[in-house]
């Protein structure tokens, strides 16, 4: 199982989270960040530095947000690894 960045974390983009990755899972996309399944080892350590709470199991992603698993499959391999932190695009987008 992985986890999966969802949509409140598009044109946001903290990286809180990137630091505290124990595998550097994290890939930086131009708008969201994205994390690959394959390398996610599923520890959470992630959920609670993102402030716009973006990231979810994959098993509790909201219904409305889905596709964000196959984004974050799709898109991780295709964008450069991020492991420091770096300033949000923008205020968190809660939904």
């Amino acid at each position: 199982m992985t986890h999966v960045v969802a949509e409140p974390c598009f044109n946001c983009k903290y990286t809180d989270c990137v630091t505290v990755c124990p595998v550097e899972c994290f890939y930086e996309g131009e708008a969201m960040l994205f994390i690959h399944p394959d390398e996610c080892i599923d520890c959470e350590a992630c959920v609670p530095e993102c402030p716009p709470l973006a990231i979810f199991h994959q098993d509790n992603l909201p219904e409305q947000w889905a596709d964000y698993t196959a984004l974050n499959a799709e898109m991780a391999p295709n964008c450069p690894v991020i492991t420091e932190r770096h300033d949000p695009m923008g205020p968190p987008i809660h939904k």
